[in-house]
């Protein structure tokens, strides 16, 4: 049997709706966060044409208000999130030296739930009923909102979230039981360390969001009374839900980012990571803390000034471990045998941009400040520092660094600084200004604004920086296409790197290493290297390799929760029969797959020791 073997398309095709294989469900996530980013870049997009001039009617104010709701879902939840869970998925095993994650079965699962949950949310636009209570749903407008575009919102956000949940106990098990032969904690990389917090967050956070989520769901549709204040209800509950996941969230989605510059900045500087312990701990404390801070984001809502103080101290607390990783790359950059590659640029820009978005948020972490900055373009412009000017630049700067070892070829590097240049200005030019819009008292979520309120001049400045943004995305895929196009192979290591990844072959084998590696030091390929050893060496002999079996079901158990929901969501409308036969099917379809996964024995399937000797080498 030919481990490498070309196939048709059609072939290939089924074989990701069935795969089981981190490296392929990587790639899942990956292109699909890549489509919902563009989608969620066009929604940014009408809202600044919308803001670019006062009193403008390019959108009506609920028409805004349903771009808005899609825009800051989309891009949290459907675009930074998949993004990120795919570069974990795909290096975080290869970098412990496993040859696959602890639970594949779940880990396709987790997938397809997320990927529903995308679908069902933009089927919103097809029922004419998109969700408009902005992207954090606060109780006191998603329960009064017409029409089902709220239940869009929840639903779509049960599912994701039950398949975010899988992933962060994937990983987390999959880090303490899978890794190579000598890895010890202090041992692993940074990227499969900032990895290991933020599954361990997903699943200390998800579990709140999901019970206010629950909540909202049977207040609309069931006739639930939580919110409802004249009987004893409140809405403030609900604020405390979302917040308990929402600070959290940041640190889910930033923690990986962190991981990703310490690699570039350690490979591209030829020089270990600065102060490598104290990294490890600083993430580990920003892991703890981010659980403390929540109500940061409720200054105003009437807490109280002792409970304001409690939660601006621990705001700042938290800028401490931070701060130790911004001075420990800055060291690691000092003295080092610098190389100014793509991902290099991207590292470079985000140490500015996310600084100035972490300042601004120590800022706000003043109870007395906020109360003038809360609710204005300030905290917009603050936001954006941080998500774009970090997680967004990270993850492009991960993409460009780690896409030779997805696929075998070179991004062109000439293109990436283009691309990167045009995207940094049109950042800082849409952003950047926003700050003084917001302190001269610009509210947020407005849908316009009159013409003596002076705010014109420096939105028409923001809109024209986005369309500079826009414009560096679309090199960046363009990048991407000519590249795939050209494709410039690439070697096993092109870069020099220091981690395991870059010891196996470019794109990796289905079974990642033939023999796992012995691990005998932090950046433990470098070593070998300079021991003259361009091969890991591996405490066991060549030998049979067991490889899970791939598997439709995971699709199918997604697939008939995402018809559920329809059903249960249509209940109330007119006749209940098609409703309610929808979320028998659905039902049917899920609790039947699982049914099937129960009782169906798979014991997967061996790649022979002789198959592996007979194999090629790359």
């Amino acid at each position: 049997m030919q481990l490498a073997r070309k196939q048709s398309l059609f072939k290939t095709i089924l074989e990701y709706f069935v795969t089981v294989d981190h490296k392929k469900i990587g790639l899942l996530y990956l292109f699909s966060g890549l489509f919902f980013l563009v989608c969620g870049t066009v929604l940014a997009l009408l809202m600044r044409i919308q803001l670019a001039v006062p009193e403008n009617d390019f959108l009506s104010g609920q028409t805004y208000n349903e771009v808005m709701t899609m825009h800051g879902t989309t891009m949290i939840f459907f675009a930074a999130t998949p993004l990120i869970f795919g570069l974990m998925n795909y290096i975080v095993p290869l970098q412990i030296g496993a040859r696959d994650v602890a639970f594949p079965f779940i880990n396709a699962l987790g997938f397809w739930f997320f990927l529903f949950g995308g679908i069902f949310l933009y089927s919103s636009f097809l029922f004419g009923e998109v969700p408009d209570a902005g992207w954090t749903a606060y109780a006191s407008l998603a329960v009064v909102s017409k029409g089902h575009g709220v239940d869009f919102y929840l639903l779509a956000l049960q599912l994701s979230g039950a398949g975010t949940i899988m992933s962060g106990i994937n990983f987390l098990v999959t880090i303490v039981n899978m890794r190579a032969p000598g890895m010890s904690y202090m041992r692993l990389p940074l990227f499969t360390w900032t990895s290991f917090i933020t599954s361990a967050l997903i699943i200390f956070a998800f579990p709140a969001f999901t019970i206010g989520l629950i909540l909202l769901l049977f207040s609309r549709l069931f006739g639930a009374q939580y919110f409802n204040v004249a009987i004893g209800g409140n809405t403030v509950i609900y604020e405390h839900l979302f917040w308990i996941f929402g600070h959290p969230e940041v640190y889910i989605l930033v923690l990986p980012i962190f991981g990703v510059f310490s690699e570039i900045f350690s490979t591209f500087s030829k020089k270990r990571l600065f102060g490598y312990n104290s990294m490890v701990f600083a993430v580990i404390l920003i892991g703890f803390l981010g659980f403390m801070v929540w109500a940061h984001h409720m200054f105003t809502v009437g807490l109280g000034p002792f409970a304001n103080a409690i939660f601006a101290i621990a705001t700042m607390a938290i800028a401490v471990p931070t701060g130790i990783k911004i001075f420990n790359w800055l060291l690691t950059l000092w003295g080092g045998s610098i190389r100014l590659t793509t991902p290099m640029l991207y590292g470079l820009g985000f140490i500015p941009s996310f600084i100035i978005g972490g300042v601004t948020g120590v800022m706000t972490a003043s109870a007395a400040a906020d109360y003038q900055f809360h609710d204005s373009y300030f905290v917009v412009a603050h936001f954006h520092y941080v998500i774009v000017g970090g997680i967004v630049f990270g993850i492009l700067g991960g993409l460009h660094y780690w896409w030779p070892k997805m696929f075998g070829y070179m991004l062109n590097e000439t293109l990436g600084k283009i691309s990167f240049a045009v995207l940094f200005v049109g950042f800082h030019t849409t952003f950047f200004v926003l700050h003084f819009v917001g302190l001269m008292g610009m509210p947020r979520r407005y849908f316009t604004y009159l013409k003596d309120q002076d705010f014109g001049d420096l939105n028409y400045i923001s809109t024209i920086g986005s369309y500079i943004l826009v414009l560096g995305l679309v090199l960046i895929v363009f990048n991407y296409i000519y590249s795939t196009v050209i494709r410039e192979k690439a070697v096993n290591d092109p870069w020099n790197g220091r981690t395991l990844e870059w010891s196996i072959p470019s794109p990796p084998p289905m079974y990642n290493f033939k023999q796992v590696p012995q691990v005998n030091s932090l950046d433990a390929f470098w070593y070998e290297k300079m021991k003259g050893n361009s091969n890991m060496s591996s405490p066991d002999e060549l030998s049979d390799i067991h490889m899970p079996s791939n598997s439709s079901l995971p699709f199918f158990m997604a697939l008939g929760f995402f018809i559920a929901s329809y059903g249960l969501m249509f209940l109330d409308k007119g006749s209940n029969n098609i409703a309610f036969i929808t979320l028998v099917i659905g039902g049917i379809i899920a609790f039947g797959s699982m049914v099937l996964r129960s009782t169906i024995e798979d014991k997967g399937y061996y790649i022979t020791k002789k198959q592996l000797s007979e194999e090629d080498p790359k």
